[in-house]
């Protein structure tokens, strides 16, 4: 586990839910509500590790042990662990696109790619765009046919954003825009260096706080 000191965020997290102004932070009025469900036991953790056949990145894990299990977070919020029917997954719009299975595999790319670039754009004629479209999404069936992600939130409109589990970005949020045609792309911070699990939460969390600031 990493050395990070989560001991302040609850509490941060419970004074946005409480002010005036908090449905002003995208994604809590119909999102999460600023509610944070209980954090994990080690034995649930370790659970849930050995059902996915891997373990999880330290400041995801450090998380999940001393702060939540999901909710309030970027976005819609952080999608909840949950055991359901003797298992542990987790749930939310687009938590199924994680390959639950597969989280132990190395997810195979370092850089931004994009499944359908290059493609022409679609045809004016019905029936050649019927084709182009199947076409599409075989492309895109194919190229995301990996493990080692895990989805962790939706922005609406099919945007989401997953934490690299295994491969060489382990520990590196990425954003998945396939929804408008622009593929996955590895978060960074305003520096330009890697966005991990800690800095992507911490980040929205000052974000939400000047957010409710400005409007008192």
């Amino acid at each position: 586990m990493t050395g990070i000191d989560w001991s302040d965020v609850r509490a941060r997290v419970a004074a946005l839910g409480a002010h005036p102004d908090r449905g002003e932070v995208f994604g809590a009025r119909w999102g999460h509500g600023w509610v944070l469900e209980p954090p994990l036991s080690t034995a649930e953790l370790a659970e849930v590790e050995a059902q996915i056949g891997a373990e999880l990145p330290g400041e995801y894990r450090s998380f999940l042990l001393q702060v939540s299990r999901g909710g309030a977070g970027p976005a819609y919020g952080l999608f909840p662990l949950r055991r359901v029917g003797g298992r542990w997954r987790w749930e939310g719009d687009g938590a199924d696109l994680t390959d639950w299975a597969r989280l132990g595999e190395a997810f195979p790319h370092s850089e931004a790619f994009n499944p359908v670039e290059g493609m022409p754009e679609p045809p004016d004629d019905e029936e050649a765009e019927d084709d182009y479209w199947a076409e599409h999404d075989r492309l895109m069936e194919e190229a995301t046919d990996f493990g080692g992600l895990l989805y962790l939130c939706h922005l609406g409109c099919a945007y989401r954003e997953a934490l690299v589990v295994s491969g060489p970005r382990r520990g590196v949020m990425w954003a998945d825009q396939t929804a408008d045609g622009d593929g996955f792309t590895p978060m960074r911070d305003d520096d330009g260096s890697p966005l991990g699990f800690a800095r992507w939460f911490r980040r929205w969390l000052d974000n939400s706080e000047h957010v409710v600031a400005a409007k008192t």
